[in-house]
């Protein structure tokens, strides 16, 4: 660790001046780099879980490289060196922070039987889950209060998570039904994790899930659902609803 005192006994910089004295240069300079005795693997670790903490803490604007690396123990230098800019070690701790939600093609397959049970108790493990709930609640915070923030997390996850779902689906406007599929999810997430409203926040998982899984099932399943709906297509459409609007689950 960087910033500890040394003793007298180094190089030309600590030896004794003319009448005995330790020269003013006896202190060693503060080391630069990663704590000695550190594999790379783990200062990088430390790293990004710091700037986790710090863009959850302070904020997408006020979270510093400088400000990161004095929270993981390191020089901001090691900082840049390892991840680039603010954007791309915010970026990196979303990608790591999402890595959990990347099985949800895994976790949907299976036909359209009870794809939307599915999708809801997978998302919903996850967030349940405090070693994953936390990495993914601190990008949240940071993405809902800054505008670049939100740009980056939002194309994370439209190119891997949604994306990766939409794969998964053998139906038309598959993408359009996922997005549809994950805001219901996104509500959630929201009141129960990060507003904590209650009583969504104390309510039962399998409660939930049993609640939610009809709705995604409609939005990723159903004949009726897309972008463009004809006005007059017959799939169950009530006369009372504005044309294109779809009735509710």
């Amino acid at each position: 660790m960087t910033g500890g005192s040394v003793s007298g006994t180094g190089r030309s910089g600590s030896a004794a001046g003319p009448h005995g004295r330790v020269g003013a240069t006896a202190e060693a300079p503060r080391r630069r780099g990663r704590p000695a005795g550190q594999p790379n693997n783990i200062t990088k670790d430390r790293i990004l879980a710091a700037a986790r903490e710090e863009f959850s803490a302070r904020g997408y604007d006020k979270t510093s490289i400088r400000g990161i690396g004095k929270a993981a123990g390191v020089d901001a230098a090691l900082v840049h060196h390892y991840f680039g800019t603010k954007e791309q070690i915010f970026t990196t701790a979303v990608e790591v922070s999402l890595a959990p939600a990347m099985d949800i093609p895994a976790a949907i397959s299976g036909g359209v039987g009870g794809i939307g049970e599915r999708m809801a108790r997978f998302m919903l493990e996850i967030w349940e889950n405090p070693e994953t709930r936390g990495p993914l609640l601190a990008v949240v915070r940071s993405a809902v209060t800054n505008d670049t923030a939100a740009a980056l997390f939002r194309g994370l996850v439209s190119r891997t998570l949604l994306s990766r779902a939409a794969g998964e689906l053998e139906a038309p406007d598959a993408e359009f039904r996922v997005q549809l599929a994950a805001s219901q999810l996104v509500g959630i997430i929201m009141l129960r994790y990060v507003v904590k409203v209650e009583p969504m926040a104390s309510a039962a998982p399998e409660q939930l899930v049993r609640m939610v899984a009809p709705a995604l099932q409609r939005y990723l399943t159903a004949p009726d659902i897309g972008p463009d709906l004809p006005p007059d297509l017959a799939s169950g459409l009530s006369p009372d609803l504005p044309p294109g609007l779809p009735p509710g689950p």
